[in-house]
């Protein structure tokens, strides 16, 4: 991909660089700000090379896909000082329908997706996806380190192995004060102000232990709770505290004069902040997270077994849909910093094996060239974790293909939640990879399990979908 003239296109068909308020990415899209999003040619950009999609609204997020989105935004800041850029060239009429398709389905789903809850779930987005490519880095320094070990035992008393596999736990280490800033930065507040918010809840003091070391007093307890500990809450906490945090800046900037507000609102902020967050915030997220992880962990996955498999990996692909997957992020995180692993991922990325089962088998069934040229572009995408281009594009348009992808993925689920009860728990030890990707951060010894169950998955929504799922008459959903 030249991204260089695919930014200087991109830059010319969204109203040139005055037309440009601020821009960013996330790992699949260049998320562009504009001044006035009239002046936007969606459908020609959509016709670019390189471009997947495009998702309009408020923020126009060009979708380029997983390792071009960044040098795409480097390329567009070099481009956004220079003359607009020349015509286009127009992409294949198969990559036309494919995001015409998808964008007019997502449309339509997206459209229901504007209640505060999904509000929530955006800025838990906003809050995680920066920290993304920190955990897939540790998770395969982690993984790297962990295969080390099980193939020569010895080299755990080697020093420059150590400080290698250390690496690996540096973001796990730093997590929720690096959560605390980008709450900070998602809510308005001072970054810095939500970085010490982040670490409020893992003071030790809360143990009664001080900075030296030494045990000078008893723990600290709270009225209606009990006794305090360190981590109490988890990420949690930390994004409750950040965002406490920035309220009382905002409120205290309304009230202080300018000349002051150096000296006493950063002071006023971190004092009765940390104060609210050791007495309610800090024992609320501890029950919040203690019921996630009993109701999705305990029950959902040892005592549920198989069963609790298959259902969280068939809902999975509607959570996607309905834009509330986000919620889960946290609680990966969490588990990942307690455990060094999260138990779910690997039962819910079932949901892309379903999928790609499903794919395949509608391009086997199907006589249409234009459905065949669709699935063709987004099945490997699929197959890496990256399950949009399908459930927009293929699944969701076709509706009864949507279901047996669900189902299928549940068969995967299941076959992964039982090797959790026969060999012990395992997960993915990184947030931010799917698919066969994710095979690589998957605890060392488990891959198979994993792996196992992408074929189960795959193949049962192949089966279910090739003799119930579609049929020729489903085509006309497509437009």
């Amino acid at each position: 991909m030249n991204y260089n003239d695919l930014g200087q296109r991109i830059l010319g068909l969204v109203g040139g660089a005055d037309n440009i308020d601020s821009f960013t990415n996330c790992m699949t899209r260049l998320r562009l700000n504009l001044v006035d999003t009239s002046l936007a040619d969606v459908d020609a950009i959509k016709g670019l090379d390189g471009v997947l999609g495009v998702v309009e609204g408020q923020q126009l997020q060009v979708v380029v896909g997983p390792g071009h989105a960044q040098r795409l935004r480097d390329a567009f800041g070099d481009e956004l000082g220079r003359a607009p850029a020349p015509e286009l060239d127009v992409a294949s009429a198969a990559a036309e329908d494919l995001e015409r398709v998808a964008q007019l389905t997502k449309e339509k789903v997206k459209a229901r997706q504007n209640t505060s809850v999904h509000a929530g779930f955006r800025h838990i987005g906003n809050i995680f996806i920066p920290i993304i490519p920190g955990f897939i880095a540790c998770g395969i320094v982690a993984s790297i380190a962990n295969i080390w070990k099980v193939a020569d035992p010895s080299i755990a008393k080697n020093a420059w192995f150590l400080a290698f596999a250390a690496v690996g736990s540096i973001l796990v280490g730093g997590l929720n004060l690096i959560v605390g800033h980008n709450t900070a930065k998602e809510f308005g507040g001072t970054p810095v102000l939500g970085f010490i918010a982040g670490g409020v809840p893992y003071m030790t003091a809360l143990a009664g232990i001080a900075a030296s070391g030494s045990t000078p007093a008893q723990p600290l307890v709270v009225p209606l709770f009990g006794q305090l500990s360190p981590a109490l809450g988890g990420v949690i906490g930390a994004m409750a505290t950040a965002w406490l945090f920035t309220v009382i800046e905002k409120r205290l900037r309304k009230l202080i004069p300018a000349s002051l507000e150096l000296f006493f609102i950063p002071a006023i902020t971190v004092i009765v902040g940390a104060a609210a967050s050791v007495l309610v915030l800090m024992p609320v997220s501890a029950l919040l997270m203690r019921g996630l992880t009993w109701l999705l962990v305990d029950f959902g996955l040892q005592q549920g077994g198989v069963i609790g498999g298959f259902l969280m990996a068939s809902l999975f692909l509607p959570m996607v849909m309905l834009g509330i997957h986000q919620g889960l992020t946290p609680l990966h995180a969490q588990l990942i910093a307690d455990h060094g692993f999260t138990q779910l991922l690997p039962i819910l990325a079932m949901a892309g094996a379903g999928q790609d089962g499903m794919a395949i088998a509608v391009w086997l069934k199907t006589k249409n060239t234009k459905l065949k040229q669709i699935i063709k572009g987004a099945l490997p995408l699929g197959l890496l974790g990256i399950g949009e281009p399908l459930i927009y594009g293929v699944s969701l348009p076709l509706f009864y293909p949507f279901i047996t992808a669900c189902l299928g993925a549940g068969f995967g689920g299941a076959f992964v939640a039982w090797g959790m009860q026969v060999s012990g728990a395992f997960g993915a030890q990184a947030l931010g990879l799917s698919g066969l990707l994710m095979t690589g951060v998957i605890t060392p010894g488990m891959w198979w399990w994993y792996v196992g169950g992408i074929l189960i998955g795959a193949v049962a929504g192949f089966l279910l979908t090739f003799f119930f799922g579609f049929k020729e008459s489903m085509e006309s959903r497509l437009g």
